[in-house]
């Protein structure tokens, strides 16, 4: 049974008030009783700081046994990587990290995890890398591809304050794909939950979403009262 993406734009909503319902819904998404939870910090640079901060999460979620997989991970880290119920992408630099789970296999193991049924949390970059990709950082962009265990591209507040601009590079990635590409853009404080039936629930704020028809790109907003498919968004 494939569990639920949670993509966040930033690690507010982990730390609500208590009896939210969103940490609510990602704790009973897990059925082990014991859950495992690994932090994959390698977007930051494993920065030790950001990691208590998931500690503290997972402790309002009644999980103790957190784990952060490192970029060079050991062969115990990945034994964990393997068996965790819960698995949460940190935010920072999306091509730096991605770069980092191709190398030291963790791109591997999280597929395999997705599949066998773990609960993935992506926070800004992280939720951008479960998306279908990202423009690379090189002198000219290009498109660089990543899991895609959403269908659709991720844009996140924290991106570059992509937010401010207008969507820039979330917009540039739509444009430049074809017909029926779709792009998600978390605003600040905000999040999304998608479904594995394909719906998409904004999270707290509205989401945008871009959609590619023909040669033009149509934007509209989708509230958290609306929750329900991503409008014509491949699902």
């Amino acid at each position: 049974m494939i569990a639920p993406l949670y993509l966040l734009a930033d690690s507010r909503l982990l730390f609500p008030p208590v009896g939210n319902s969103f940490t609510t819904e990602i704790r009973s998404s897990i059925s082990n009783p014991n859950p495992r939870a690994a932090y994959i910090g390698a977007s930051n640079g494993d920065r030790a700081e950001f990691y208590e901060l998931f500690v503290a999460a997972m402790q309002s979620m009644e999980i103790s046994h957190c784990r952060m997989v490192p970029s060079q991970p050991s062969n115990e880290d990945r034994e964990f990587l393997e068996q965790a119920d819960l698995i949460l992408l940190a935010g920072g630099e999306v091509e730096h990290g991605w770069r980092v789970f191709e190398r030291n296999g963790v791109r591997d193991i999280i597929e395999k995890r997705r599949y066998d049924g773990a609960v993935l949390v992506g926070v800004s970059a992280g939720a951008v890398q479960l998306g279908r990709g990202t423009l690379s950082e090189a002198a000219q962009p290009k498109h660089l591809a990543m899991f895609g265990f959403a269908p659709f591209y991720v844009g996140a507040h924290e991106e570059k304050h992509e937010e401010k601009e207008e969507w820039w590079n979330l917009r540039a990635l739509v444009t430049m794909s074809q017909p029926g590409a779709c792009g998600i853009g978390i605003p600040a404080g905000g999040g999304a939950i998608y479904r594995p039936d394909g719906t998409l629930e904004p999270v707290r704020e509205p989401l945008t979403e871009l959609l590619k028809e023909g040669d033009a790109v149509r934007e509209r907003l989708i509230a958290p009262l609306l929750a329900g498919e991503v409008g014509d968004c491949p699902h």
